[in-house]
């Protein structure tokens, strides 16, 4: 089982940004975390990375998963409040979707509690720090397990 977890703008920077909001951990260490955590899912689970701070590589990266990833972990940063781009990629993909974010986007300001991909994903982890990512990847790994499904099927 193959799952890519894609971040969105800003996520690189953390560790150093906001830290009362996103906490110290670095992107590297929170995907060094996941790497390690793997284990504990089952051998069969495989994790990829990617990060940009571009809507339209992000929808690329997207697109580029159909065929190749069981189930993508998405935290689209800023673009979660903006990108009907974003969500539309993931609509093409048929690829199940979770989305994570670090701090609880529901109790911020207005403008942050509104999601375009909550709507199109199997679920939404907020609020538990870089452990919502742990989080999201344990649940969509039962999904699948449970579903016995797998997007990647011959193009």
């Amino acid at each position: 089982m193959e799952i890519i977890v894609i971040n969105g703008p800003n996520l690189n920077m953390l560790g150093k940004r906001e830290p009362e909001i996103y906490g110290r951990l670095t992107l590297s260490e929170i995907e060094s975390l996941l790497s390690s955590s793997t284990g504990s899912l089952g051998s069969d689970v495989g994790i990829s990375f990617f990060q940009s701070n571009s809507e339209g590589e992000i929808v690329t990266a997207i697109q580029n998963s159909y065929c190749k990833f069981d189930g993508i972990i998405i935290n689209p940063g800023a673009y979660t409040h903006t990108s009907i781009a974003i969500r539309d990629a993931i609509l093409s993909t048929g690829i199940p979707v979770v989305e994570v974010h670090i701090s609880n986007i529901y109790k911020r300001e207005d403008f942050r509690q509104k999601s375009f991909v909550s709507g199109v994903s199997l679920a939404v982890v907020s609020g538990f720090g870089a452990n919502s990512y742990y989080l999201g990847l344990a649940g969509l790994v039962e999904y699948l397990r449970k579903e016995g499904a797998s997007s990647r099927v011959s193009p």
